[in-house]
């Protein structure tokens, strides 16, 4: 039994079939394993009288969130790379906030998307993470790393909306308030625009759950020479989905912007952006660009930031600047996947599934 990808009904509908035992011996292992951090659990009361049942289900359970090769610090925030089963590998961060931390969560080993701004676009796809990988994130910075992880973002390596079935069970099993009990108010789901996954996420009816969207500019033009998908899903197409999306009374959504110096970051382009977000209930995070490897682009200046966030704050859109954190340690937002060693394993695998 993976226990990284059941929901507490899920465990005990197992525990019925396997063992013909039901939600009393359930909660207590989900309760052990996820409260607790704790795969022994032949001690609790639950058990006193059932130790070879105990066995058994320690025998059975399979909790394999990956091994943490490598940990790296940049005053509170920490990047951690996660070595999978298959020898993969992928980032996460933890995030210091004033009052609790949030977890930067993958969703998939590199990316398709392409964006010529992301570290991980640049590496391309290997494949999707499974649902215990994912959950497996949160596992790990609770109990291995002894974070207290009250926020998650679905902003790091992988579009979110690619893997959707993990990406959502994932989200099932994280929220269980029986569990690890995150919130949907603490969740975000960020996209590139993937339109279909909005609808899907719509159609779900999880009002609370927050949806991002990074846009990153004004205009198709400039919008598709930075971010291949949006030649097949236009801006225009974009809107559309989210004016249908089904917010929660009084809910925004939050539209990311990445400004990069001398590209994106002029008055016109602000006016233009302010023009396609007025109709829509918003709130603009905008992050100045974190350099990449031998990048192209080049990173705006304080004042950059703050003259572009007053325009847009002229054309009445509430803007919050998100100042980088993690830069040292390319932690940063489009920076995961920078590590040579990850850089050339990627390059080994993809030569590898080529010539087989």
């Amino acid at each position: 039994m993976k226990i990284l990808q059941l929901t507490w009904a899920e465990l005990a509908d197992e525990f019925k079939i396997r063992y013909g035992k039901g939600k009393y011996h359930a909660t207590a292992v989900y309760r052990e394993v996820y409260k607790n951090g704790n795969l022994d659990f032949s001690h609790v009361d639950e058990f006193s009288k059932s130790q070879k049942l105990a066995g058994k289900i320690q025998s059975d359970l399979v909790l394999n969130p990956g091994l943490v090769i490598e940990e790296q610090k940049d005053k509170r925030l920490v990047k951690f790379i996660t070595r999978l089963a298959d020898g993969l590998e992928i980032e996460s961060v933890i995030i210091p906030m004033a009052t609790h931390n949030t977890l930067c969560v993958s969703s998939q080993v590199g990316c398709r998307m392409g964006c010529t701004f992301c570290e991980t676009g640049r590496l391309g796809l290997l494949r999707n993470l499974a649902v215990e990988e994912i959950v497996g994130q949160l596992y790990t910075a609770r109990f291995f790393l002894g974070s207290p992880i009250k926020n998650i973002v679905f902003m790091g390596m992988g579009e979110p909306f690619d893997n959707f079935d993990n990406v959502i069970q994932a989200i099932r099993v994280m929220n269980d308030p029986r569990g690890l009990d995150i919130a949907h108010s603490h969740i975000t789901l960020s996209t590139a625009g993937r339109i279909d996954g909005i609808r899907k996420l719509g159609s779900l009816n999880w009002p609370r759950l927050n949806l991002a969207v990074s846009l990153n500019a004004p205009n198709d033009r400039l919008r598709s020479k930075i971010m291949p998908l949006n030649r097949a899903v236009p801006m225009d197409k974009l809107k559309e989905s989210l004016m249908a999306y089904p917010l929660k009374k009084s809910g925004t959504f939050f539209i990311e912007y990445v400004l990069i110096k001398g590209l994106n970051d002029s008055h016109e382009h602000a006016l233009e952006l302010a023009d396609f977000l007025k109709p829509l209930p918003v709130r603009l995070n905008l992050i100045p660009y974190n350099p990449l490897s031998d990048s192209q682009f080049k990173a705006p200046s304080d004042q950059d930031v703050h003259r572009f966030s007053g325009w847009l704050e002229q054309e009445t859109i509430f803007v919050r600047k998100r100042w980088s954190k993690g830069r040292s340690v390319m932690a940063g937002c489009g920076q995961l996947g920078n590590k040579s060693e990850l850089k050339q394993k990627f390059q080994n695998y993809k030569t590898h599934a080529n010539t087989n």
